[in-house]
């Protein structure tokens, strides 16, 4: 008996939908990481990406708990001199609530290639509406 190991030739990829309406911020992030990692099945194998799409709606409904609204930056520097940008995380889930729920699931993803493949394979809504429909995503249920 061998032990099996995922590549491309024997990898399914299923669809799900994630809803954040009313769910904390990083528990919505942690259950797409996981998803888009392949945690959740019996075949994980941690150098194959062997991950699901994942399709996140109501982005802007997600909340954050505690002081995170006013306390938390978003921080981005160009490279040169006094070229540190800080937008707080009030701001930053009114204007790009996407931008917030993807920092978020990749701050949770490994550094390494299979990240970066990974991260094609997530979608992210602001509202309740959707292009994947085709795909028939399932609805993903997590706490």
């Amino acid at each position: 008996m061998s032990t099996f190991m995922a590549n491309k030739g024997n990898i399914v990829r299923k669809w799900y939908v994630l809803d954040a309406a009313g769910k904390p911020l990083g528990k919505t992030a942690a259950a797409a990481a996981t998803l888009l990692r392949g945690k959740h099945k019996p075949e994980y194998t941690p150098h194959a990406d062997c991950g699901d799409f994942v399709v996140i709606i109501n982005a802007e409904q997600a909340i954050l708990t505690g002081k995170k609204l006013e306390q938390k930056f978003y921080r981005t520097h160009s490279g040169y001199p006094g070229g540190l940008k800080e937008t707080k995380y009030r701001l930053l889930m009114q204007d790009k609530p996407e931008l917030a729920m993807k920092l978020a699931i990749r701050g949770m993803m490994p550094r390494n290639i299979v990240t970066k493949d990974s991260l094609t394979r997530l979608h992210i809504y602001r509202g309740a509406e959707h292009q994947q429909t085709a795909q028939k995503p399932e609805p993903w249920a997590f706490n």
